[in-house]
């Protein structure tokens, strides 16, 4: 791979160099090996370790098919499905891998006694397959997580409901922890230019998925001076829906966990924040139970940093934990749009708060193609910045992956795989000196080392 990252550092190699290198055989990549999949049986979910179940192995090269790329990786990140890939929940990925090779003889290349698991990656393309024509060895690019085959009529109004689309790293093989990774080109997206390759990995999966549920029109569709309630602000993914909300003109209001991260939100711009354990928030009386008193509690300190007005949008996914909360702050005609459920599946809550208020649940799962393209065209105008604020190897992806499990981190926690060091790749250093003030704020400091719930 030697060879591999100095053509990749010289940062003036040509789309003919690239094609000259010789692709090695192998690779090493973060691996889960079926074999392992038991070890968590009858174990909480909390006392699960993924430094025990996540490797770094050298794997083979995969056989390059239709419309893919495999792309020299330089940075990844890990994202909350990295976690549940490493503890095996809500079930061991490797059903998804099955599944999927029954699929087509291309299909069953996925199929294998390991899981090259991350849905992340900045790097360059090495190899196009046929038919492949907007990409060429040599370009530097960020990938998002939707792998889609598009055969359907129901994928091409919106790719995300096409009965095949699958979330690359997590449902499909071959993902971006590691040092080469096979996508589909329709994965592929250019690099912010004046970005670092750590900068411009963290961003994807979580930007992309803020940006739908919030943005888009599949998504809340939030408009300018709408009041938008974010949950775990500061986290890998609020942090993204807390700045776009700031840049559509809304007003967020920031929920997090601790002083720390109140901080982290002042310093991206919002003003109304709650450290909801500073003020002792808490929504379930014992394991069965809500405390209506609580919501009406949290739903009056919300009207008075919002001068009285209730919540248009909720940003939700904690999941069990915050649901009923959220539905009962929303304000009539309000908008609760879920992505995730890190504190629990099975949510509860008064249904009279949401008929009567004539209130909507939606559904948002990663973004399509165009939404990705939308959320990474701010990040490379410099509209949205990457939170990040702690950078591991390869070899430390099993630690890195234990502290988003704890919620030791704050932002996004990167991975740098080919990138011998952190601040490489850089290619616009006006740009980035434009918004350096900015790249530098939001390089977040680590949390405190202490556990918290998760989704706060």
């Amino acid at each position: 791979m030697k060879e591999v990252i100095d053509t990749v550092l010289a940062g003036d190699a040509t789309s003919r160099d690239f094609t000259s290198l010789r692709m090695p055989e192998s690779y090493r990549a973060v691996v889960l090996r079926k074999e392992d999949v038991g070890m968590f049986t009858g174990m909480a979910s909390g006392e699960k370790d993924p430094r025990k179940s996540l490797h770094v192995d050298e794997v083979p090269v995969p056989e390059l098919g239709p419309g893919e790329a495999l792309v020299a990786v330089m940075a990844s990140s890990v994202n909350y499905n990295t976690v549940w890939s490493s503890i095996f929940e809500p079930v061991a990925t490797f059903g998804f891998l099955e599944r999927y090779a029954r699929r087509s003889e291309l299909a069953a290349r996925h199929d294998l006694p390991y899981h090259v698991i991350g849905s992340d990656l900045a790097g360059v393309v090495l190899r196009t397959g046929p038919g492949v024509q907007a990409w060429n060895p040599g370009d530097e690019v960020v990938a998002h997580c939707l792998s889609v085959e598009l055969e359907s009529s129901d994928g091409h109004n919106d790719t995300m409901l096409d009965p095949e689309q699958r979330i690359w790293g997590f449902e499909t093989n071959f993902g971006g922890l590691a040092e080469i990774a096979l996508v589909k080109s329709n994965q592929l997206m250019p690099k912010p230019k004046h970005l670092s390759w750590e900068e411009a990995a963290a961003p994807g999966l979580v930007n992309s998925t803020a940006y739908r549920q919030l943005v888009s029109r599949n998504g809340a569709g939030m408009k300018q001076g709408d009041n938008v309630l974010i949950w775990g602000a500061s986290g890998g993914l609020g942090s993204y829906a807390t700045q776009l909300a700031l840049a559509g003109g809304a007003n967020p209001v920031c929920v997090v966990s601790s002083g720390q991260k109140a901080e982290i939100c002042r310093a991206m711009g919002a003003e109304a924040v709650i450290d909801r354990d500073a003020e002792g928030y808490t929504f379930w009386k014992d394991e069965h139970n809500q405390d209506p008193r609580e919501w009406k509690r949290f739903g009056k300190r919300i009207r008075e940093l919002t001068g009285g007005e209730d919540v248009d949008i909720v940003f939700e996914h904690p999941g069990r934990e915050t649901f009923g909360a959220s539905v009962y702050v929303t304000r009539k005609g309000g908008t609760i749009v879920t992505c995730a459920s890190t504190s629990g599946y099975n949510h509860e809550y008064d249904n009279r708060y949401l008929w009567m208020s004539l209130k909507r649940i939606i559904g948002s799962h990663f973004a399509n193609y165009r939404e990705a393209w939308e959320a990474n065209r701010l990040i490379a105008k410099g509209k949205i910045h990457p939170t990040l604020s702690k950078v591991y190897s390869l070899e430390d992806t099993g630690q890195a992956a234990y502290d988003v499990h704890r919620n030791l981190h704050q932002g996004k926690v990167g991975v740098l795989a080919l990138a011998p060091r952190e601040g490489l790749g850089v290619r616009d250093e006006e740009l980035r000196e434009k918004h350096i003030d900015a790249i530098n704020r939001f390089r977040t400091a680590p949390a405190d080392q202490r556990e918290e719930k998760a989704g706060r």
